[in-house]
């Protein structure tokens, strides 16, 4: 197939290779381990009739392209989990079952996901609006003092960690300035507006990081683009430069922003963990982190591949929008 329905269909088969051999090296890196993988996924606090019981659940006696086989048909069509007195069954798609909590990780994936979905898409608007907007104007503005300003704002921004940001904003507009409660996650269902107005300062603290790379990228795409050929075209017939820079520069320099704005997404739904953290956001990010100390493998194999799912997703959509602003791209 040749044109923009090859395209899709060539980067629909390498999305779906790349999730398989991110599963495979995922299962390999923690269920091939050295040690005793039962007593690893089961917990310090299983007792020798619990781990000889995940033992069984795991399979452990059949070879290890078998016990990727049978936690990859979990995924597409579920398991049986024995629980010593019945068996209770695991829907697709089946990431296992946490031996800290007796819950499917499934069910504690998409608990928490809504939150880390609500805080990274939200913020990902505002880092969109700041960065790309102080770089079409620091472009724009080039080599006046104003662009200088901004190049300096953003090289600050981009050189403070997410944390300093975020308990600075805190400190200053939740205590100092009562401008804002102190951030707790309230249900979009319940209340759209508390929902927004709880979840505003950790946007921002999130999203001021990212505009800072937003905006020196956009700077250099927009500059580039603004000493092509035709842009110059455009200034000998009259155009406005007003015209030129928001109509005709700036398309032109989306591309790579669109590809930097598909893998930010898709790895600060997993990278969200600081932000999460500092204010009590009941995400992903602060489940994995609790996962990890107590040694809930199932739960951290789950939500490693449910990032390494967006991240993917993230990208394979960024090649089609890619597509959409550069023609070019289908014929590569």
């Amino acid at each position: 197939m040749n044109g923009f329905g090859g395209f899709l269909l060539r980067r629909a088969v390498g999305t779906v290779v790349t999730l398989l051999a991110i599963s495979v090296l995922i299962y390999v890196v923690f269920y091939a381990t050295p040690g005793n993988v039962a007593q690893i996924t089961c917990g310090p606090r299983c007792s020798p009739e619990q781990v000889r019981q995940v033992a069984g659940q795991l399979k452990l006696d059949d070879p290890l392209y078998l016990r990727y086989w049978h936690f990859l048909e979990g995924i597409f069509v579920g398991r049986d989990y024995s629980t010593g007195t019945s068996v209770a069954h695991c829907p697709a798609p089946c990431l296992g079952l946490s031996y800290q909590s007796d819950r499917q990780v499934t069910d504690i994936i998409l608990t928490k996901l809504p939150v880390s979905l609500s805080l990274v898409l939200g913020a990902m608007v505002l880092w969109l609006v700041i960065g790309v907007g102080t770089g079409v104007l620091s472009a724009w503005r080039r080599g006046r003092f104003s662009e200088r300003v901004l190049t300096a704002v953003t090289l600050a921004g981009w050189a403070t960690p997410v944390f300093v940001l975020g308990l600075v904003l805190m400190i200053v507009v939740c205590g100092e300035l009562q401008l804002l409660p102190f951030p707790q996650y309230v249900n979009f269902a319940d209340d759209p507006e508390q929902w927004a107005w709880n979840l505003l300062l950790p946007w921002l603290s999130l999203a001021l990081i990212e505009a800072a790379a937003f905006a020196r990228l956009t700077r250099a795409s927009m500059l580039e683009t603004l000493a092509e050929d035709h842009i110059r075209t455009f200034r000998a017939y009259g155009v406005g430069e007003r015209a030129i820079v928001g109509r005709h520069a700036l398309r032109g320099a989306l591309a790579p922003v669109i590809a930097l704005n598909a893998n930010n997404v898709g790895s600060a739904v997993g990278g969200a963990v600081l932000t999460e953290t500092l204010f009590g956001l009941p995400g992903i990010g602060q489940e994995l982190v609790h996962a990890v100390k107590v040694v809930d493998l199932p739960v951290v194999v789950g939500m490693v591949l449910v990032v390494g799912f967006f991240v993917v997703i993230a990208n394979a959509v960024a090649d089609v929008l890619y597509a959409v602003a550069d023609r070019r791209v289908v014929l590569a």
